[in-house]
């Protein structure tokens, strides 16, 4: 009762503390929504625009909801890279001063005809993290140290992550694998694996038909087993894309799904950490 008045009385005298609000953020894509939630905690709150791992990325269209959350946000965080060019239409349609923007790609020096899949870069998130903490900082210096201890736990639960990368590029580095897309591309880099077939992967993510030969060589690699896994990308579904799957797995390829969203219930470490444990499984042979 104490504490309840005691709050009561420092309401009454200083009416700001009535009025606080947690700091409002959209996130283009859940993984960054994710993030930020992880780094706010209660101090903000986090709208995430794409959050379905069944659907397409590439076939969303933003609605008039969304438009309004865009509008109304403070701070807004997009991936860029013209990996969801509605963004800045949006973002240029409702104009606002004290808004601020984080658009990703920028922040790690890529651009549009880059691989936009920016999030499986390793370094793409400690990025992001400093970057959002400093914004939040100087809207809501009072949570100063809150939003400080809260990236400091993110950091540390980024260990795991890394330490899984650096034991995968000891043991694997300069095996060959491929994928029907590009998703996996940064992180496969980062591992030092030899990522085949990129020409098609390129094609099908742009929505155009691989040519023959690319279509030639890819299924050569698998029948001839010189790729040690298959990455495929299991939010889209194209007949091209399960053909190649066909022959992976008549062809004795270990075949392993990345998405490009994040699973519900699970954070963006924890969904990157299984994706890594899938592909060591599939790489040592002991896939399930």
């Amino acid at each position: 009762m104490r504490k309840f008045l005691l709050l009561a009385l420092a309401v009454a005298l200083n009416p700001v503390i009535a009025l606080a609000e947690p700091v409002t953020i959209v996130a283009a894509e859940n993984f960054y929504g994710d993030v930020a939630k992880q780094l706010g905690g209660a101090d903000v709150g986090v709208a995430s625009i794409l959050s379905n791992p069944d659907q397409d990325p590439h076939l969303f269209e933003a609605s008039a909801s969304t438009a309004r959350r865009i509008a109304e946000a403070r701070i807004v965080i997009f991936n860029g890279a013209d990996y969801d060019p509605w963004m800045p239409k949006l973002l240029s349609a409702s104009p606002r001063s004290k808004r601020k923007t984080i658009e990703v790609a920028t922040l790690v020096h890529k651009k549009p005809g880059d691989n936009p899949h920016l999030w499986y870069d390793p370094n793409t998130m400690p990025t992001v993290a400093t970057t959002l903490i400093a914004l939040l900082v100087a809207i809501d210096s009072n949570h100063r140290a809150d939003y400080e201890r809260r990236l400091s736990k993110f950091e540390e639960a980024l260990k795991p992550l890394n330490e899984k990368v650096g034991a995968l590029r000891r043991k694997y580095a300069g095996v060959s694998i491929t994928a029907t897309e590009p998703v996996f591309g940064y992180m496969a880099t980062a591992i030092g694996l030899d990522m085949r077939n990129e020409d098609f992967q390129l094609a099908i993510m742009n929505g155009s038909e691989p040519s023959p030969s690319q279509i030639a060589a890819f299924e050569n690699d698998l029948r001839t087993r010189e790729v040690k896994v298959l990455l495929y990308n299991n939010q889209v579904s194209e007949e091209m894309t399960k053909k190649m799957q066909t022959v992976a797995r008549d062809s004795g390829v270990p075949i392993v799904g990345i998405s490009e969203t994040e699973p519900p219930a699970t954070t963006f470490q924890e969904w990157m950490l299984s994706q890594l444990n899938a592909l060591e499984a599939a790489l040592g042979g002991n896939q399930r």
